[in-house]
C-alpha cells in the first residue's frame, strides 16, 4: 500500500508534523500529473495572453485582471482571454481586448492555448499541482506563474512571479511583450 501524490510540495504538506523516519519512506511516492503533447505550430501563435481558472482573489484574478487592463492600453494589439467563472466573488474587468469566455469545456480551453503566446497563473492559493500551467506550457505557451505550492512543479522554463502584486504581474507580462526573442525561447523549451 502507498500514497500518491500529485507534487513533491503536496507530499511535504502532508508529513507536516510527522517524525523524520516517514519522511523517505518507499511507502510515499509522487506521480506527477501529465499533458498529451500535440502538434503545435509557434509561428501560428497569435498576440494573446490567458488567464484559465476560477475568477476570484485566490486564484489571482484580481491581479491579473488589474495588470491586464494596464497591459491592453499600452498594446494595443495584444487581446486577452479569461476562462473560468465564480459564483461566489463577482471580479469584473472591461477592455474591448479582453474577452471573458465564461466557462469552457477542456477541449476547447486547450485550441485556445495553442494559439496563445503568454498564459498567466498567478495564484494566491497554495496550489497542489498547477494543471493550467502545465497544459499552457504543453501547448508552448510563454508561462508565468507565481511561487505558491506546486506551481514551480509544473513548468520547467518559464517566468516565476516570486512577489505576488498587480506590479509584478504587470513587469512579467511587459517584459514577454517587450522581448519577443525571450517570448519565442520560453515557448519552444515549454513545447
Amino acid at each position: 500500500y502507498k500514497i500518491i501524490f500529485n507534487s513533491n510540495w503536496s507530499k511535504k504538506r502532508f508529513l507536516e508534523g510527522m517524525q523524520n523516519k516517514f519522511v523517505n519512506s518507499e511507502k510515499l511516492i509522487v506521480v506527477f500529473q501529465s499533458a498529451v503533447k500535440k502538434k503545435i505550430d509557434l509561428k501560428k501563435k497569435k498576440n494573446w495572453i490567458t488567464f484559465v481558472g476560477k475568477l476570484n482573489k485566490a486564484k489571482g484574478y484580481d491581479l491579473f485582471g488589474n495588470s491586464i487592463i494596464k497591459i491592453l492600453n499600452k498594446n494595443r494589439n495584444w487581446k486577452s482571454f479569461v476562462i473560468g467563472d465564480e459564483q461566489r466573488d463577482k471580479i469584473e474587468f472591461s477592455h474591448k481586448n479582453l474577452n471573458n469566455l465564461g466557462f469552457l469545456n477542456h477541449k476547447k480551453v486547450l485550441d485556445i492555448y495553442k494559439h496563445t503566446s503568454i498564459a498567466v497563473v498567478c495564484s494566491r492559493w497554495e496550489e497542489p499541482f498547477g494543471r493550467t500551467s502545465l497544459e499552457a506550457a504543453s501547448n508552448g505557451c510563454a508561462v508565468i506563474i507565481s511561487e505558491r505550492g506546486g506551481l514551480p512543479e509544473t513548468i520547467t522554463n518559464g517566468l516565476i512571479i516570486n512577489k505576488l502584486n498587480v506590479k509584478n504581474v504587470y513587469n512579467k507580462i511587459q517584459y514577454l511583450i517587450d522581448n519577443p526573442k525571450t517570448r519565442l525561447k520560453l515557448q519552444k523549451l515549454s513545447y
